[in-house]
């Protein structure tokens, strides 16, 4: 991938993804967006990635979309150079959430700075957040004269509550994270040089103690959950999950590695050792 507004790193099983326009404090533009979607498909795809951790370069982690560009930002058919009719446009905040949310390894936001907008939203479709506790934090969107976007209409209710993102969203307040750390918004509140160091802690745990195929079942069984309509779907969706997984050779290492009192050594991974019945629910057409 040739990368020019990100930057993308793998060391010990963890994949480092930084947002890299530092001078514009991370502003999103249509460059990131696709690069973020490129490297996340990436990241799915490679074994060695069992932990992907996202933050900004230098003292934000992204201010939100570049308005450079003017009253025209968010005019597609301006930026398109053609009339794009409605129910043909996707946002490309939306492209990235998805792309984050179909990634099968976890993904952690290290938000080490001010997270407006699509700075915060991108990070709803991750499923972990460690803030800095002096980072401002907006859903700022009404009070730019349009709607959230990111699919965050999506993730932010099922984080926060309905009353809670609603207040978020309507207000469109620009707010210090330790003002919501009790909102369930995010994991860690923590001081600023302790974001990263908080966030790798759980990448590492992730790695050195839990099995891929484990964690990416685990990660679609409670994601794709939330769709189902009552606990006696989800009963036999995981009873389904568990059945399979207890035959395999990682659910056998798992116990051996109790009894000897030693580290696991798992092998399997979510490239090529899924069960057939994964994926179990029905993508919508689009």
């Amino acid at each position: 991938m040739d990368l020019t507004q990100t930057r993308f790193e793998v060391s010990n099983g963890i994949a480092t993804v930084t947002l890299h326009r530092p001078e514009q404090l991370n502003a999103f533009t249509p460059t990131m967006a696709l690069e973020l979607v490129e490297i996340f498909a990436e990241a799915d795809r490679d074994d060695a990635v069992r932990v992907v951790v996202v933050t900004g370069s230098g003292k934000a982690f992204c201010a939100g979309a570049d308005l450079s560009p003017g009253p025209s930002t968010w005019d597609m058919s301006e930026r398109e150079g053609r009339h794009v009719p409605i129910g043909e446009h996707r946002d490309r905040g939306g492209k990235v959430s998805l792309a984050i949310f179909n990634c099968r390894k976890p993904v952690i936001a290290a938000i080490n700075g001010a997270a407006v907008g699509i700075g915060i939203t991108m990070t709803l479709a991750m499923d972990m957040r460690v803030v800095a506790a002096d980072a401002k934090i907006g859903f700022v969107f009404a009070r730019r004269g349009v709607v959230p976007e990111a699919c965050s209409s999506w993730f932010l209710p099922r984080i926060v509550g309905v009353s809670k993102a609603a207040e978020l969203v309507f207000t469109g307040r620009v707010f210090r994270a330790k003002a919501e750390a009790a909102s369930g918004l995010f994991n860690y509140v923590v001081p600023s040089e302790e974001v990263l160091p908080k966030a790798m802690a759980i990448a590492q745990e992730i790695v050195e103690q839990t099995s891929a195929v484990s964690v990416a079942l685990s990660k679609a069984l409670l994601w794709h959950g939330l769709a189902e309509q009552d606990p006696q779907s989800v009963h036999l969706i995981d009873s389904r999950c568990f059945y399979w997984c207890g035959r395999q050779k990682d659910a056998q290492e798992g116990i051996q590695s109790f009894l000897e009192k030693r580290a696991p050594h798992f092998t399997m991974s979510p490239t090529g050792d899924m069960p057939d019945f994964y994926p179990w629910w029905k993508e919508p057409k689009v």
